[in-house]
């Protein structure tokens, strides 16, 4: 097994973690025979953060990296998160401005929020779970609360330092967030920031800053759009295109290395189902930005 980290590493609370890391989502389309392999692999590489939830596939995916990996290595980072629920039959939900068929509903009351990191204790077989993000549903991507689901952030915070002090998990994040949410958790020890960012959409920057200024690892999603969500992916902006053509790789390479050059706290943890794009998105490392690329990538703005 390597020791060294992809891209490095930041701190993550207490732990260290490679700055690219993997977001485990999409193995719930895979077997557990396919899924060990991509995971096993990562770990090989160097990568010790994976993100995951109990709502990926009802704790589908929480149970192939559980069959992959345990027992877990000292420096294994599993960071999940909380704010959802899995559905087993799907229900129709708005998503910005179009109706589609989900296996998800929001689960943002303080004792849904425990119930999920129960879930993960027992599929990922943890006695206490080194971080969990809590998703915040006040806003889209994504579903967006309605009803007995609007539930203060302080009465959500306090339920996860109740799990934290009872040695359950090891540290908080948050997830989809604005700047005065942030601000109103900074006392409550927040340790990362995931919010959605990339060359195109920087409308975070002020968080990004903010999370710098705290120690707070900031940990984009969506940083090559999203198809399902509608948000336009960066690798098709020609400045992107005309830089990795220049240094002969790929325009998602280039929109991942800008995000690592762009400020130090930040992590990435990008997802796939096979060895060969796993492996790919690793060799972001090796894209060396100049200064004249990335003052062609900082004059980026969306459309």
């Amino acid at each position: 097994m390597t020791s060294q980290r992809p891209g490095g590493t930041v701190t993550l609370g207490q732990h260290e973690i490679a700055r690219i890391g993997y977001g485990a989502m999409q193995l719930e389309k895979l077997d557990t025979t396919a899924a060990g392999a991509v995971l096993r692999r990562a770990v090989e590489l160097g990568v010790n953060h994976v993100d995951t939830a109990s709502f990926y596939g009802a704790t589908t995916v929480n149970q192939r990296i559980r069959a992959a990996l345990h027992p877990y290595a000292d420096d294994l980072v599993i960071v999940s998160k909380v704010g959802a629920r899995h559905l087993d039959e799907p229900v129709r939900a708005r998503l910005g401005d179009r109706e589609v068929e989900v296996h998800l509903t929001l689960a943002q009351r303080p004792e849904q929020l425990r119930e999920q990191v129960h879930l993960d204790l027992t599929s990922l077989g943890l006695d206490r779970v080194p971080v969990v993000n809590l998703r915040r549903a006040d806003r889209g991507p994504g579903l967006v609360a309605e009803g007995d689901q609007v539930v203060p952030l302080d009465d959500q915070l306090a339920e996860l330092i109740a799990l934290r002090n009872e040695g359950l998990i090891g540290a908080i994040g948050l997830s989809n967030i604005s700047t005065e949410q942030l601000k109103q958790a900074l006392p409550a020890g927040i340790v990362c920031v995931q919010n959605a960012y990339s060359l195109l959409d920087r409308s975070s920057e002020e968080q990004l800053q903010l999370c710098a200024t705290n120690n707070i690892t900031w940990i984009p999603y969506f940083p090559l759009g999203s198809a399902f969500d509608q948000i336009p992916s960066p690798t098709e902006h020609p400045a992107v295109q005309a830089v990795a053509t220049r240094l002969n790789t790929t325009p998602a390479a280039v929109c991942l290395a800008w995000i690592l050059a762009h400020a130090p706290n930040t992590a990435l943890i990008p997802g796939t189902r096979t060895i060969p794009h796993l492996e790919a998105n690793l060799r972001t490392t090796d894209v060396e930005l100049g200064e004249d690329d990335l003052a062609e990538l900082d004059s980026v703005v969306s459309a």
